[in-house]
């Protein structure tokens, strides 16, 4: 819009000193004439203000001026707080019915921006604020209006913001909001032992002094609930006992309150990783050989390993004569190790040791019995294996995988190279092991010639498998057994030749890699399970693994999503005897998996923690926007047509908001008051024109004219 301004301007033909000199001469001649009571001092005075108003030199000035409309900015918060319930719905509406109140209002822009989550950190709203007026010149910024619940993680204690800034909150004041804060939990846990986790229930927004007690469903890795009562309002310590190795989801949930805001912050998941305390593992070694102190360095090297080792130089059998207090630094512990503490073992390893009568047959079953129950049993074999002495033919060989073939030829002398079993790739002992024999492609059939590039061997046990998996092969034969009996597990080696690996014997091998292995399988490490189902979530994926040494086709797996809604789905083959299955994983809380015989749990914590921290439409985080730009805070009310105050345009420096509560509307249902954008006439000066008042020629027509009239009256 064009306007045109008329006004009166001086452009002085002398410095404005020199006037100032001139006027008070001409004063004083005048005051003298004024004494004197001259006849003529009027209109010398007369000619005086001429000869001081041309050298003044007053003009009538024009300026035509562009008027530039103000601007105002409508942020809309589009946060997941923002869109619990109604709210989303309430804002949009509002924002509608602003943008078009606002068209109606001359001499006004609004322009419209979106205040989103930033990570993790809350809501970005005072972010969101200063992007948008980056575009925006100062000079026109009419104000600012927020569609928002109020709960921004990012407004400065000293905003710089000169224009006023108006709120309007969806709902009624007076929210309550019940939430479940996790104040400590830790992120490991040891085997056998509990975790302490500290949390509290508290109540937002409730009248001050409410308390009493509130009941905290507890659930581990999805199993029954564990009521407890809890003080409102106070911390409160659960424990929880951890049982195996690996991950434990943890769920703790508040009960709902009556008319809270939502639920969503009345449970927290947490994630425990539970490892092994000090590993006690009990080594026999039957007699010495070159690798014998290949076992005791690989457990000596892990110091989470407390290792009692033993080696049987001399069989009961040989006598000459020895004393036995001289056979011996101290006597085998045989009734201490095998009878009073062999639960207290992780671990016996077995290293070439035969049956010569150093155990009795009921220690023996004592051993069956610890590994039935739950323990883990190594066996590295060598000749005496298949000898009369054999444990093989004792109590014990009711839990080994295998039986040694009778005859001489149960003995294989002549290098070979080991190599890595069908089933082998597949399971997570043997899979990927560096320098095996290549694995195929997922689906495909493994090679029979592919050679694995370690070092050759040069004796092992040709035996009959009974159960468990064949994981190695020696020429066709079982080099490597691994077999689940009853609550324990066993592994059988049959070859006492892997120390050649170790020595680096034709470019070594991964015997290190392999042992770690198959303690750690034994001992049930998680990672290990060669039949297992997992489920983890990350960056809002839900990932469920399913392994199996079975090369059938893997079934569906079914999840369950924390709100109880069931999807079944076809995983995908991933290698190594592993399927996978991935999805989205948005909601918060306690993913379930299952393939039908498993059940794998996984926590989802809430993606913004700071978002849900306090779900109420509060104006108090916005204050400090508020005190420093003078604007107002308006409820949108319940209804499904939100109730807004009239927009009205007011001056720099007025009032920016007035009528109205800020509680909503009135009993006439009359919108809530207004609020006011200033306004503040921007402009573009197009064109200017200036005119004398008083012209050079005019004034010395004046000014002669009073001179010769002053001259005459004095004269007369």
């Amino acid at each position: 819009m064009t306007r045109t301004l008329s006004s009166i301007d001086f452009a002085p033909i002398l410095p404005v000193w020199l006037l100032a000199i001139l006027a008070v001469l001409a004063l004083l001649a005048l005051g003298l004439a004024l004494l004197r009571r001259a006849r003529g001092a009027w209109w010398r005075a007369l000619a005086f203000a001429l000869v001081l108003g041309a050298l003044a030199n007053p003009r009538l000035v024009e300026e035509s001026r562009e008027t530039r409309p103000d601007i105002a900015l409508l942020l809309v918060d589009r946060s997941d707080s923002a869109r619990l319930g109604p709210r989303a719905a309430q804002i949009e509406a509002a924002r509608v019915a602003l943008e078009a109140r606002a068209a109606r209002l001359p001499e006004l822009e609004l322009r419209t921006a979106t205040a989103e989550e930033g990570g993790n950190r809350g809501t970005r709203l005072n972010a969101a604020l200063e992007r948008a007026l980056a575009e925006i010149p100062r000079a026109r910024l009419a104000g600012v209006i927020a569609l928002t619940d109020g709960q921004a993680h990012d407004i400065p204690a000293e905003p710089g913001l000169d224009a006023p800034f108006h709120v309007l909150l969806p709902g009624r004041p007076g929210e309550v909001d019940r939430r479940l804060r996790v104040i400590e939990a830790p992120g490991f846990g040891i085997v056998g032992r509990s975790v302490e986790l500290r949390v509290a229930v508290e109540d937002l927004g409730a009248p001050s002094g409410s308390n009493g007690a509130v009941r905290l469903s507890i659930r581990r890795d999805g199993g029954a609930p564990r009521v407890e009562s809890v003080p409102l309002g106070r911390e409160h310590r659960i424990s929880v006992p951890i049982e195996r190795g690996g991950n434990t989801v943890v769920e703790v949930a508040a009960e709902e309150r009556p008319g809270e805001v939502s639920t969503l912050n009345n449970r927290a998941v947490v994630t425990v990783h539970a490892v092994r305390d000090r590993l006690r593992v009990l080594l026999v070694s039957g007699e010495p050989h070159a690798g014998e102190r290949t076992w005791r360095r690989l457990l000596k090297a892990d110091p989470n390993v407390d290792l009692v080792h033993f080696t049987i130089l001399r069989p009961p059998e040989k006598d000459d004569l020895t004393p036995l207090n001289e056979l011996a630094l101290i006597a085998f512990p045989v009734r201490e190790l095998f009878q009073q503490k062999l639960r207290d073992f992780d671990l016996i390893v077995f290293d070439r040791f035969s049956n010569r009568g150093i155990l009795p047959p009921q220690y023996l079953r004592n051993i069956a019995e610890y590994v039935r129950n739950g323990g883990a049993l190594l066996m590295s074999a060598g000749p005496e294996f298949s000898g009369p002495a054999s444990l093989a033919a004792t109590a014990l060989g009711q839990v080994l995988p295998a039986r040694p073939l009778p005859g001489a030829g149960a003995v294989a002398e002549g290098p070979f190279r080991a190599r890595v079993s069908e089933a082998g790739q597949r399971h997570p002992v043997t899979e990927g092991l560096p320098g095996a024999n290549p694995a195929p492609p997922a689906g495909a059939v493994a090679a029979p010639d592919a050679q694995p590039s370690w070092g050759r061997w040069y004796r092992h046990l040709r035996a009959d498998p009974r159960g468990g998996t064949v994981a190695m092969e020696a020429d066709g034969a079982p080099l490597l057994l691994l077999d689940r009996v009853g609550e324990g597990r066993v592994a059988l080696l049959l070859s006492d030749h892997i120390w050649l690996w170790a020595r680096g014997h034709d470019g070594g091998g991964p015997q290190a890699e392999l042992l770690r292995r198959i303690a750690h399988w034994l001992m049930r490490e998680p990672e290990l399970e060669e039949e297992d189902l997992t489920a983890a979530v990350a960056d809002g994926t839900l990932t469920v693994t399913r392994r199996s040494v079975d090369a059938a086709p893997a079934p569906e797996i079914t999840v369950t999503a924390p709100d109880g809604t069931v999807s079944r789905h076809a995983p995908r083959v991933a290698g190594g005897g592993r399927s996978v299955v991935e999805l989205p994983a948005t909601a918060a809380g306690v993913w379930q998996a299952s393939d039908g015989r498993r059940t794998a749990f996984a926590a989802a914590a809430a993606p913004n923690p700071a978002e849900i921290a306090d779900l109420r439409a509060d104006p108090g985080p916005v204050q400090p926007l508020l005190r420093a730009s003078g604007g107002g805070v308006r409820w949108m009310g319940t209804g499904e047509q939100p109730l807004l105050p009239d927009l009205r345009r007011v001056a720099a420096g007025r009032d920016a908001q007035g009528g109205g509560t800020g509680g909503g509307a009135g009993p006439s249902g009359a919108a809530p008051g207004w609020i006011g954008l200033r306004r503040n006439e921007d402009h573009t000066v197009t064109g200017l024109s200036a005119l004398p008042l008083l012209p050079p020629w005019l004034a010395l027509v004046l000014v002669l004219g009073t001179a010769v009239i002053a001259w005459r009256r004095e004269g007369a």
